[in-house]
């Protein structure tokens, strides 16, 4: 399952006086204003999943209208900047009116729903919801000292015409989100459905955003009696020569709207070129952690462990370049050491979080890693699992890749692009021509606080550890 988050609601006042009134004259007390609340009709609002997060996208709704909620169930899946997450209520009621509906967006802190402390108030509160247009919440219903501007209408369900939804292709069954079907994107609450009611995700195609499989996805293929089969496809054979080139899930000359998860990842781009960065490359060998990596693979032990784990321990000796510089008047050494690792997932990155990798053994941080990996790419993640970073790797040495910039995460002092590590001939300190397996990385950092003569330094603690690595061990 996805994360748990509980959503806040607030009164919906049954009385036009009430509702209408301004705010010096509202009652300066609660009390009062409890007594004059005929019904107590409450809006569920967006929340707000992480600190970047400015908006979210409803995944699927894990209850229906008129269905009966108890404190603490989930209602909706929300898909924040990097994850989903289960929301759920603090009230017991009845989900009364559904004003954004699946793939809608609103703003954090607008309501998406309406929930009822009885069934007779059903009606009253499909009526308020019906004063809203879109799915956006209606300001005009809210009490004066939460109002918050009408979010803009969410974009309309996705459909399988053509113009309508670009991201979908009528002529293919594979969603974007799966990768060419090698993995199946489908929400916390469809996985477990589908578990339940022994439906093969994989059979199905997702209606949901971005080709996400959702629960009607299941229950459908449940009422069915069998999998949804897959569709085969209809194309000529001169049409698959035309288009042999093109990935699937691609559609040449279509304009895709940003994701979620894309979004956010661009603000930060933008955020990041205020900053003033600068850039030191080294060449470190490493034969002796090749080595290593060797003898303690078959433990579960991951090469990105082991590079985390070197980088931690070389930060514990330059504490300024674990540092961060966050109003431009002041930076702070950060008491832990947390090695952020880009990973790229459905539609965007993520840098899940290993916390104080300096102080964790090197089995427990491995075993920390895949377990971080495997629920970012099922969009599970905490918040604090990849917003708590201090130091940030980026590793595109398993593409081959030699050498490469990367881009300082706003907030954090450096980050570290890792590179192939490739035999190289060199010539040894005696002269001769020898062969040494070598790899290049570039820190890129924030020159307010860090300076090139801390960088320098910081890189040869480090190479000294990767090619000397017992401390990795330990």
């Amino acid at each position: 399952m996805a994360g748990i988050v509980q959503i806040n609601t607030s009164f919906l006042p049954s009385s036009s006086k009430l509702r209408n009134a301004s705010p010096s004259l509202l009652p300066a007390t609660k009390a009062p204003v409890r007594t004059q609340i005929r019904s107590k009709i409450r809006e569920i609002f967006m929340p707000a999943l992480s600190s970047t997060m400015t908006e979210g996208k409803i995944v699927s709704w894990v209850k229906s209208e008129g269905d009966k909620l108890s404190k603490g169930e989930s209602v909706v899946v929300v898909e924040s900047d990097k994850a989903d997450m289960d929301v759920e209520t603090f009230y017991d009621g009845y989900l009364a009116a559904i004003m954004v509906e699946e793939g809608g967006v609103a703003p954090v802190g607008s309501a998406i729903a309406l929930l009822a402390e009885t069934e007779d108030e059903i009606s009253e509160a499909k009526t308020k919801a019906g004063g809203s247009t879109n799915g956006a919440a209606p300001a005009a219903e809210k009490e004066p000292e939460a109002a918050v501007s009408p979010p803009p209408p969410p974009p309309p369900p996705p459909s399988p015409l053509k113009d309508s939804s670009p991201s979908i292709l009528v002529s293919s069954s594979i969603h974007p989100a799966s990768e060419g079907g090698k993995r199946i994107v489908a929400t916390p609450y469809a996985k477990k459905l589908a578990k339940e009611l022994k439906v093969e995700l994989a059979a199905l195609t997702g209606t949901g955003p971005m080709g996400r499989i959702v629960a009607k996805d299941v229950e459908a293929a449940a009422a069915a009696g069998v999998p949804a089969a897959q569709p085969s496809s209809t194309k000529t054979g001169s049409d698959l020569d035309s288009k042999s080139s093109v990935p699937p899930g691609v559609e040449l000359g279509s304009v895709v709207p940003f994701t979620t998860m894309q979004n956010a990842v661009s603000r930060n781009m933008v955020e990041s070129l205020t900053v003033p960065t600068f850039r030191v490359g080294y060449t470190i060998t490493t034969d002796a952690l090749d080595q290593l990596y060797k003898k303690i693979k078959s433990k579960g032990v991951t090469m990105t462990a082991l590079l985390a784990k070197a980088t931690a321990l070389a930060l514990v000796q330059h504490p300024v370049v674990n540092s961060s510089c966050r109003d431009g008047k002041s930076f702070t050494y950060n008491s832990s050491i947390n090695i952020a690792v880009a990973v790229a997932i459905d539609g965007g990155l993520i840098t899940p979080v290993l916390q104080d990798a300096d102080k964790v053994d090197i089995y427990s941080l491995s075993r920390k890693w895949k377990e971080l990996v495997d629920k970012a790419r099922a969009k599970q993640l905490q918040p604090h699992e990849y917003t708590t970073g201090t130091f940030t790797l980026s590793n595109l040495g398993m593409f081959g890749v030699d050498r490469f910039d990367a881009i300082l995460p706003p907030g954090t002092g450096a980050i570290m692009a890792v590179g192939a590590s490739q035999p190289t001939v060199v010539a040894t300190k005696d002269g001769r021509i020898g062969m040494k397996n070598q790899m290049q990385v570039n820190v890129t950092a924030d020159h307010r606080v860090i300076y090139g003569a801390d960088l320098a330094a910081f890189l040869q603690t480090l190479a000294s550890i990767i090619e000397d690595p017992k401390d990795l061990t330990f």
